[in-house]
């Protein structure tokens, strides 16, 4: 028998709830197959099949909420009956370097984005000859996504199995991630303050509701009070003019409306933002304890407030999209981020952010680092303000942006570049056409 274990679906996630069956006991499931929905922190996903066999038992209702990773939640009778020495996970055995400190997730994510980026191979379970690669689904999509060739590791999980950290360990050119080493010390550098209760704090009891935090906001709150905790931030702020950026986005959306395309001003902002990543590329950076990742393309995250959080989709290579394209792709990300249906690739990751709360009348505001990103735009409502042109004060409509910077890798002289390379691309938006 082999048990199938509650999957690590992303770096962050510790538990989740399992929405769904797509199969029940007497069923004979082959490697690959969907058997599971898992809603994670941020998204409902989908988990296959490692091994071939007949599911035997249902160990965790769907609909169970707070299964921690590496629960056993199904048990498979493997293919000809043999039974297993040990469990295998579904789609990644809980190796320690995942219960590492909230610290090494950002080291990872920063030095998978700063790998040159290259055609990825399919990363299928079968090498050319046809015999079985033992791997899971999770070590199979990060092989993909980074061009490593699973025939050329050897696995560490059970059975032999490739697990994550064994393609995670041939990305870096390693055998062993070292996370789980540094551990203790990171803990012991950080421990976190002893938290009092309402009532020690002189709310009495009875005098509230108290809602339970989900798992969307557990995440949240963590990567928040770490970010506030360990990057020394910093704000810039700058004004910008936009009443041709109106004017333009007017005559663009009437061109686009026979396609149903509508340009908002967060689309012309993630495009300005993009181009001058690119102008600037000291600002396109990343901190990582072996030295700062400079990306090779600007992955504009969009702040997306949805049901009990937020969650920030990615504009991918948004410097080689146009306004329209950017539309696009922005209306869907949002939507399917509001339904909880993002792949975690569209949301993990990213170079930049862009937050924008004009809408809601929100002047100007600073925002706290998307580790492991350098910077975080922090985009305010646009208003009729006084200003001198010439000697003479005239009306114009006027937006407040803040850079949110990580002082480790974007001093405010980078910071400044940034601005001043952003700024004439939203002033005179016809730049942005071409």
């Amino acid at each position: 028998m082999t048990d199938i274990l509650m999957p690590a679906l992303s770096p962050t996630m510790e538990e989740g709830v399992l929405a769904k069956w797509h199969v029940k006991v007497g069923d004979v499931v082959s490697a690959g197959d969907v058997i599971a929905e898992i809603e994670t922190d941020k998204a409902t996903m989908e988990v296959e099949a490692v091994d071939e066999g007949e599911i035997t038992d249902i160990l965790v209702a769907e609909g169970t909420e707070g299964v921690k990773v590496n629960t056993p939640i199904a048990r498979l009778k493997d293919e000809g009956g043999a039974a297993a020495p040990k469990p295998a996970a579904t789609v990644e055995e809980a190796p320690k370097a995942e219960a590492a400190p909230a610290a090494e997730a950002p080291k990872a994510a920063a030095a998978a984005a700063a790998a040159p980026v290259a055609p990825a191979p399919k990363a299928d379970n079968k090498t050319s000859g046809g015999d079985r690669i033992f791997s899971s689904p999770l070590a199979r999509r990060i092989a993909a996504q980074n061009g490593v060739d699973l025939k050329s590791i050897k696995g560490t999980g059970p059975h032999g199995r490739i697990v994550k950290r064994d393609v995670e360990a041939a990305g870096k050119g390693s055998t062993q991630p070292a996370a789980a080493s540094s551990a203790p010390a990171a803990q012991t550098a950080a421990e976190p303050r002893k938290a009092q209760s309402l009532a020690q704090m002189g709310i009495p009891d009875g005098s509230y509701d108290l809602i339970p935090l989900d798992g969307m906001k557990k995440a949240v709150a963590r990567r928040m009070v770490d970010s506030v905790q360990n990057v020394p931030h910093f704000p810039l702020f700058i004004d910008v003019e936009i009443d041709q950026l109106m004017a333009v986005r007017a005559k663009v959306n009437k061109m686009l409306e026979p396609q149903g395309i509508k340009v908002s001003v967060n689309d012309f902002v993630i495009k300005a933002a993009a181009l001058a990543l690119k102008a600037v590329p000291e600002a396109n950076a990343s901190y990582t304890p072996e030295g700062i990742a400079m990306h090779h393309n600007a992955d504009v995250s969009m702040a997306v407030a949805i049901d009990g959080g937020l969650i920030t989709p990615i504009i991918k290579k948004a410097e080689t999209k146009g306004l329209a394209q950017i539309a696009t792709e922005s209306k869907d990300l949002a939507k399917r981020a509001r339904d909880r249906k993002l792949k975690p690739e569209e949301f993990q990751g990213g170079t930049f952010s862009v937050s924008n709360l004009g809408m809601f009348g929100i002047k100007q505001f600073t925002s706290i680092i998307n580790e492991p990103q350098g910077c975080i735009m922090s985009v305010g409502a646009g208003e009729q303000r006084a200003v001198v042109k010439d000697g003479q004060v005239v009306a114009a409509t006027v937006m407040t942006v803040t850079l949110t910077c990580d002082h480790r890798v974007v001093d405010g002289a980078t910071g400044a570049r940034f601005l001043q390379a952003f700024k004439p691309l939203i002033e005179d938006p016809v730049a942005m056409l071409a």
